[in-house]
């Protein structure tokens, strides 16, 4: 039976899970009061520095699932993706509107490959 490393756990999540070599968490703004491009920024900053945790990085991305609270932000979203994401190495990805919490205006589901 496969080892299943839970980082930052708490009662109702934990920060990352691994199982496999894959890495699965999700990244919220930690400044909702933010804009999108502040909150969006900061996502991505904070999925760099849960990749180093699990000794990753954006060339090893699987996966994201991309919450937006409103579709309209999508330009502001691909113009800062476009940059973060290394060239020939970005993951598959989903885009979708939907109901967040009050004042967050986006929310990122990230699969990853994890070093074991």
């Amino acid at each position: 039976m496969s080892e299943i490393r839970r980082i930052g756990v708490t009662q109702r999540w934990s920060d990352i899970v691994v199982h496999n070599g894959t890495a699965h968490f999700v990244e919220v703004a930690d400044e909702p009061q933010q804009n999108v491009r502040g909150q969006v920024a900061q996502i991505l900053t904070q999925i760099d520095g849960r990749l180093a945790t699990i000794g990753s990085n954006r060339t090893r991305l699987l996966q994201v699932l991309i919450y937006l609270a409103d579709l309209s932000d999508g330009p502001i979203l691909n113009e800062l993706w476009d940059s973060w994401v290394p060239q020939g190495n970005a993951p598959a990805r989903a885009c979708v509107q939907a109901g967040l919490s009050p004042g967050y205006r986006v929310e990122m589901v990230v699969t990853a490959a994890a070093d074991a």
